[in-house]
Parts: C-alpha cells; structure tokens; sequence
C-alpha cells in the first residue's frame, strides 16, 4: 500500500515525496481516505505513529480546495511546536499558513499571527481561550477540527475548556479526534460533539506495542541508580528515563552526569526555552539521555529511542502505556524496563490488569545495598478488588507517595471528583467528630 492509492491529490503527494513520505503507516492507511470524504473520525494511535499526517493530509487538501480554516488542539506546548513544525512543512508548498497558539510565547505575537488570517491554527486549549476572551480569534471558520492527545488533555483537566471551544465552532464541521486510550468521558465527549464518527485503531485500546519488549526489576529504593548505571552500560541506544517528581528527574540526570553520560533532563521546573534546548539535544543526539517527568514528557515525540526506564512506577496506568509507547516505533523493536520497589506489588498488579500483559521480575544484574527477604518477589501483589483505570498510587491513606508531587499527578483545576482514587480513612490519630 502507498500514498498513491489512499485518494490524495498529486499536488500534496508530490510535497510527501519531497518530504520523505514513502509508505503510510496503519493509522495513515486507514484514516486518510475516510478523512477525506469529510467524515469524522476517533482513531485510536499512540503518539509516533503517524497520527499528523493522518489528519494534516486531509484537512490542507479540503482547505486547499474549499477554503475554510483548520484548527489542532493539543495538550502541551512541546507537542504543538512539533506538530506545528509538520504542518509548516506541508503547508508552505501550498501558500498556506499557519499560526501556533500556546501559553509562556508572547500574546502580542500571537495576535500579530492572526491578523495574518491564518488557514490553520494550532492551539493548547488554555491558551486559545484566553484570545477568545480577549476577542482576538472567531472559531467560525473553522471546518476541520482535530483534537490530538485527548486523553492527555482529559487527565490534564482541559475538559470544560474543550467543550467550551467545541461549542464554538460551526457544526457543519468536520472532526477528527484521536487518542492512545479512550476514558467513558471521552467517549461522551465524542457521543455529543461528533456526528456518526468512523472509529479506526491503529493498536488495540489501551495496549501497548507488541514490538515494545517489557520487563520488570524489584529494587529497594536506594538501589535505583545503580540498577540504572548498570543499565545504561549494557545499552548503546538513546534512553528515555521516567521520574515521578520533578526533582527526581533533577538528581537522576545529576548522578548520570557525574559518571560520565551525555544526560539531560526535562520538567516542569524549567522555562519553554529550557525545555526546548533539552528536547532539541535528545533529538539531535546530543544528549543519550533524557530524564523525564509524565507531565513534560507528553510533548516528546521523538523517533529512534531503543529503550524506556520507569525509574519510578507511575501513579496511573494509562501513564505506564504513554510512557513505554515512546519506543518500538516505526516497525522497530524497542525495550522497556520498570523498576517497582519491593512493596509496590499492587501498582504492578493495576498496570498488568490495565495492559493484559504480566510483568515478571527479572533477576537483579547487581547486588543490593540492603537484604531482601524474598528477592525478585513483590509484596501484597494481587488481583485489585475493583478495575484500575484513574488513580491508583495512593498510599493507605490517601495520602501522596513520599518525594513531593508525582509528576504524573493531575494539575490544580482539573475535573472535580477525579482527585485520586477513594477519599482517605480516617486515621487512629485522626479527631473524629
């Protein structure tokens, strides 16, 4: 199968050649010719697998030939930059052009953009909202509207804001949402804002690549970075390691530095410009190593990574499957590694139900600082009484994990009644009334 034989006009096929595009991926083959028809669509893809141009091809050649105005919504800055970067590659050759929209870049800029009349804007949510406040944009030329990432922007809250944008766009639009789970709000969301939706999968919902090769350690805590050290020494390709807190991430590229790796690190404790530059050099291979949080990862999309390490188990399942889809892209095997401390059994047990795949403990490569009683064994490791799917990191308690904020936590403002998981018990030290 090629481009060829998916609908697309010879100018746009001519500008994929020019581009590199040889073969369309399973998402591309599946939902550019129903895009093209004007149908909606939900398709379910993890990030890397070609969703942009899935929806680039078809929205620049409907607008092309129409008219009309495209808008991309999406959750993180870095992922508006870098699908911004793909649109401007396309839309360049057409004499379309286009506008980017997100929060810590100048608003008067911004405005100078649209003034320009742009044929598609790319947006976060927060920040398009705050220029329809300023009644600096009119989303009523909107005609194809795609929603990128809507699990993310669902767990990061943007929930009212997107349906407070979809409320503003024409009806006779077309849209096309795509996300690697789909949550019951989301699914409602689609139900109300949709018309009759063609629904596509690139990958079954909520699993990870069979390409992606996963294992487990069981490792006292003080023991990570060694585990880690080791790790890196057996492995020649760039990695991409997972920290639930923001300083975490800080002291992991720290001591990666220390002994020698070309490590960086990237949270949200760092400027849009710092967060570039780090992004950038992983890219360019500059850096071997990034060191990330969930929250400032959801804006890497970046092909060639050969391994994935949860330094940290993160807090929901839903993060374990963003996080280890970041390798065994483009046809390529790729391996994720998970460290779970040994009283993290029902954190593994959650991901296992989530994913349907069972994570083994492996043999410890190196000796531990501390004895384990039982090595390679989780404690409490068992079936969870009720079906994982939101928070499931909590200590007894309610409480958070100790080390501060996880990275994956969901952001102040988010939706009420989604806080994590069941409200606290009452402690014995607790006054009842």
């Amino acid at each position: 199968m090629d481009f060829e034989s998916l609908g697309i006009s010879p100018k746009i096929l001519a500008v994929l050649t020019a581009a590199g595009f040889k073969k369309p991926t399973p998402i591309q083959h599946q939902a550019i010719p129903i895009a093209l028809t004007g149908q909606d669509i939900v398709g379910l893809a993890q990030t890397g697998t070609g969703k942009t141009i899935a929806f680039a091809v078809p929205m620049l050649q409907r607008i092309s030939r129409e008219g009309g105005q495209g808008l991309v919504l999406l959750p993180t800055r870095e992922l508006a930059l870098q699908v911004d970067e793909e649109y401007q590659k396309l839309a360049k050759r057409f004499g379309l052009r286009t506008a980017i929209l997100i929060g810590g870049a100048s608003m008067n800029v911004q405005h100078a953009q649209l003034k320009r009349r742009p044929h598609v804007i790319v947006a976060t949510p927060g920040r398009l909202i705050d220029l329809m406040e300023r009644r600096w944009i009119a989303l009523d030329k909107v005609n194809v509207l795609v929603l990128d990432e809507a699990d993310r922007m669902l767990d990061m809250g943007f929930m009212p804001q997107i349906r407070r944008i979809l409320k503003q766009v024409s009806v006779e639009r077309q849209t096309m949402l795509f996300s690697a789970t789909m949550p019951s709000e989301i699914e409602k969301l689609a139900q109300q804002f949709m018309r009759t939706p063609e629904r596509i999968e690139a990958a079954r919902a909520g699993r990870a690549s069979d390409l992606v090769e996963q294992s487990l350690f069981v490792v006292p805590k003080p023991d990570k970075i060694r585990l880690l050290k080791y790790l890196l020494k057996e492995e020649s390709g760039t990695v991409l390691v997972f920290s639930r807190t923001k300083f975490g991430a800080k002291r992991i590229a720290r001591d990666l530095v220390r002994v020698g790796e070309s490590a960086t690190e990237i949270h949200s404790n760092l400027t849009l410009a710092q967060r570039r530059k780090a992004l950038d050099g992983f890219k360019s291979g500059k850096y071997r190593v990034l060191v990330a949080t969930d929250i400032a990862a959801r804006g890497i999309d970046v092909t060639g990574i050969s391994l994935v390490v949860n330094f940290d188990l993160p807090e929901a399942a839903e993060d374990y499957i963003h996080r280890i889809g970041r390798t065994g892209r483009a046809e390529c095997q790729g391996k994720a590694i998970s460290f779970a401390e040994p009283d993290q059994g029902l954190l593994v047990t959650a991901i296992e139900h989530r994913t349907q795949v069972q994570l083994r403990p492996q043999k410890l490569p190196i000796t531990t600082s501390m004895p384990i009683e039982r090595p390679n064994t989780l404690i409490n490791k068992r079936k969870p009484a009720r079906r994982p799917g939101p928070k499931f990191g909590r200590r007894p308690g309610g409480g958070q994990p100790s080390g501060g904020r996880p990275g994956g936590a969901r952001p102040s403002g988010g939706r009420p009644g989604r806080g994590g998981g069941r409200p606290p018990r009452p402690s014995s030290h607790r006054r009842r009334k």
